[in-house]
């Protein structure tokens, strides 16, 4: 009985210590959009749009940030805030996504 109790006093202390891994979240821009359209994440994650087209675009929040994204590359962002907030291509207006970031 005592073993049993022990065994679950590790695996407890196991989970416990366990830090929430962060992810990276890729978004691929081809033909003038985001893909997905909208990204569910958690603080902490990273979201890189990958750019397809042969256009640069960019990643931009109003009064928030502003992520360059040039031809045929990528560019990253780390999420550090609960949010939910509407991006855009400053370059093509009609570009647009979303991002959702919780709690981890």
């Amino acid at each position: 009985m005592v073993v049993r109790y022990l065994a679950l006093i590790v695996v407890a202390v196991t989970v416990a210590a366990d830090p929430a891994v962060a992810e990276t979240i890729k978004v691929t821009i081809d033909k003038l959009a985001f893909a997905p359209e909208t990204v569910n994440a958690k603080v902490g994650d990273t979201i890189e749009w990958v750019n397809k087209d042969i256009l640069a675009h960019t990643a931009t929040v109003r009064g928030g940030w502003d992520v360059t994204i040039p031809a045929g590359k990528s560019a990253s962002l780390v999420l550090n805030n609960v949010e939910s907030a509407q991006y855009y291509c400053r370059f093509h207006p009609n570009m647009k996504g979303r991002v959702v970031v919780t709690a981890p």
